[in-house]
Order: C-alpha cells, then sequence, then structure tokens
C-alpha cells in the first residue's frame, strides 16, 4: 500500500497496454524536475509471463531502434519478450546535463548522481512493481550516456544483467576501473562494447579496456567487442544493436546446426541432458520459463538416433508428452525407445497411442503404422 501511494505521489500516469508505445512524464522526486520517458510492451503482455527490462538512455536516438529489434527478435524466437523504457534526453541538451562527470575523478556531477537515482531507485522500482518484469535487465546507451552507464558495475551487484555500451566517451579512468570491476563482480553479466573505427578522441583508451577485458579469464562474463569499418559516430547504433541481441540471447535461440554439431554430437554427455540445461539456464538467468521448442525436440530426437544414445529417448517422450499433449511426439518416441530396449508388445501399444493423436513435423500416422505392422511380422503378433 505505502509502495502504490508513493507512485501516485510521484505522479506518474497509469499506463493503457492498449497501445504497444506511450510516452509519459515522470515527475521525480530525487530530480525535481518532470521528465519524458517512453515504454514499449509487448502486444500480447500478460500478468502470466514476465518480460525481460531494458533500459534505453539518449531514447530520442536509440528508442525506435531498439524496439524495432525486440519485436524482430522476439517474432521469431529470437529472444524473449521484453519491456523497454526510454528516457528522453535531447531538449535542453539535458543528456551532457545528466551523465557528466567531473574530470577530476572521473564521478559523476552532482545532478549525474540525482540522475542514477531517478533511475535505480524511481523508474526502474515503477517498472518492477508495476508490471511482470523478469530479473533480467538490459542497459543501452550511447556516447556519454554510454559512460554513464558503467556507474552501476560499481554498486556491490551491478544493478543490470547485460551493459550495451556504444562508442562511449569515457570518463577520467575508466579504461581501468571498468576491467577491474568486471574482473571482481561475482554475477553473470553481459559486456558489449561497441565502437566505429574511425579516429576519436576517445579510441585509444576504449583500445585499450577492450585489451583489458578481453585479457579477464572469468566464466560468468560474456564480453563481445564490434568494431565496424563502415560506420561514423552517428551511424555506428544501428550497426551494434543489431548484433547485441544475437549476442546476448543467443542461449535463448533454438539449437542452431552449428550448435547440433558442435555441442550435441561432440558432447559425451547424454543427448537429453543437453535439452535440459539449456532451458534451465534460460530459466535461472533471464528468469523466464520458456516453452520448449519444437524445432529443439527434433535436434535431441536426431542426436540420440545418431548417437544411439537410447536412454535419452525415454525422458524426451516424456517431455514430449507435457509440451506437445495432443500429438504423437511423445508416444511414437516412447514406441522407439520400447523398441529399442527389446519391449515389442510395449512398443507396440505406444504405438497405437500415438496413431489415434495428432500428426506433428514429420510424424505420420503412416509412420505409426508402418511401426506397428513392422512389429506384428517380426514377432507374429
Amino acid at each position: 500500500m505505502k509502495k502504490l501511494l508513493l507512485y501516485s505521489l510521484l505522479g506518474l500516469l497509469h499506463l493503457s497496454l492498449n497501445s504497444q508505445v506511450k510516452k509519459e512524464i515522470f515527475e521525480s522526486f530525487k530530480l525535481q524536475e518532470r521528465r519524458d520517458v517512453s515504454y514499449y510492451f509487448p502486444e500480447g503482455y500478460t500478468e502470466e509471463k514476465k518480460y525481460p527490462l531494458i533500459l534505453v538512455l539518449d531514447a530520442d536516438y536509440l528508442f525506435d531502434l531498439v524496439i524495432s529489434h525486440v519485436k524482430f527478435n522476439s517474432k521469431y524466437h529470437r529472444m524473449p519478450e521484453a519491456i523497454v523504457v526510454g528516457v528522453h534526453q535531447e531538449q535542453n541538451d539535458l543528456r551532457w546535463e545528466d551523465c557528466d562527470f567531473e574530470e577530476s575523478t572521473g564521478l559523476p556531477t552532482e545532478k549525474g548522481k540525482l540522475f542514477y537515482e531517478f533511475l535505480g531507485t524511481e523508474l526502474l522500482p515503477y517498472l518492477e512493481t508495476s508490471y511482470n518484469t523478469a530479473p533480467f535487465k538490459m542497459f543501452i546507451g550511447y556516447d556519454i550516456t554510454a559512460n554513464f552507464g558503467n556507474y552501476f558495475l560499481f554498486k556491490d551487484k551491478s544493478l543490470f544483467n547485460s551493459y550495451v555500451i556504444i562508442s562511449p566517451v569515457l570518463a577520467t579512468e575508466m579504461e581501468s576501473r571498468i576491467p577491474s570491476r568486471l574482473l571482481d563482480l561475482n554475477q553473470e553479466l553481459f559486456y558489449n562494447l561497441i565502437i566505429e573505427k574511425e579516429k576519436s578522441e576517445d579510441r585509444n583508451r576504449i583500445l585499450q579496456m577492450n585489451n583489458a577485458i578481453s585479457s579477464i579469464s572469468r566464466e560468468n562474463l560474456h564480453y563481445y567487442f564490434d568494431e565496424y569499418d563502415k560506420a561514423d559516430h552517428l551511424s555506428i547504433a544501428s550497426y551494434g544493436i543489431s548484433q547485441v541481441f544475437d549476442n546476448v540471447f543467443s542461449l535463448f535461440q533454438p539449437i542452431s546446426p552449428q550448435e547440433y554439431r558442435q555441442e550435441i554430437l561432440a558432447s559425451n554427455e547424454p543427448v537429453f541432458d543437453y535439452l535440459k540445461n539449456k532451458y534451465d539456464r534460460i530459466e535461472s538467468l533471464l528468469g523466464y520459463e520458456k516453452a520448449v521448442e519444437l524445432n529443439d525436440i527434433m535436434a535431441i530426437y536426431a542426436g540420440s538416433i545418431k548417437k544411439d544414445d537410447y536412454e535419452s529417448l525415454k525422458p524426451l517422450a516424456e517431455l514430449c508428452k507435457k509440451e506437445f499433449p495432443e500429438t504423437m511426439l511423445g508416444f511414437y518416441f516412447e514406441g522407439e525407445y520400447l523398441e529399442l530396449l527389446g519391449e515389442p508388445k510395449k512398443a507396440m501399444k505406444a504405438f497405437e497411442k500415438s496413431f489415434l493423436m495428432e500428426e506433428i513435423d514429420f510424424l505420420t500416422k503412416d509412420m505409426a503404422l508402418e511401426k506397428i505392422d513392422a512389429l506384428k511380422a517380426d514377432f507374429g503378433y
């Protein structure tokens, strides 16, 4: 009740989800200012799901660009649907006022400290308490606002799980402070550093920072450095953001042919364990319980057959009964498992059950009949 009263006092207008994008005025106690903020919600937003949260500074420049990539990638199951919040900073050149730093120390100015509190203690908590957000949060900034995002690394625990730092204007000593902090933080982090190849005042320091971060050997740090030959300082954001979501959400994406060859076929572990570990990690990292993709089911099935790992067919069959209950998948895979186990009577019953269910992907009723007829011929049933 106290939180609801607090946010009422903040003067926030209720957001209607009938519209995917909404621009509102946020009255900040910390800043003692009214700030323009835009929000994007997935078209099918529901309280039954959790959504990663993406904070975008320089929203006048980056917000629409980020949304277009989020919509495209989520539509084709390359990332989960996400909520995007953009802070507008173009008017009166607010971006420099919000994100400026003291030359002597490299720390935010007094206004920067208040802006930091506005983001971390007002804006993001409002979204977390008002909407069904997942634990996973991403920061995206450009130029001076990119540098500002790094300050969130210096909390005991980073507020964000993923940082997208586009052509940063680095504060004093950031080229050494950031690698040191990334080395010390004991949590899983994604850090994306994106720059253009043309010369800039900060280029040498950025490259120095890249070399230092690249040398860090820490299993739960996922570092990506992308440099673009044809981009300039203005166009670099559109080049970089297109790659970011592939970097960060590769785990979420369906099993690719390359992943199948290099991870599944090359592994000595049971094939089904790969699928289980993949989806467990999606849930633990993104806070998102993803429905199992049919593509992934078929990759695990193919791998089990190719590697003669027939024991993996048993848990796969049970998973299919749960995830695709109206289809042939579960009982057909169970039939194959029992057949290979040397249980023809049980196998035939499983194939008979699959025959009564809906066809899916490559599985047809004719295939179930062929299995049944073959078992009858072989064993005289």
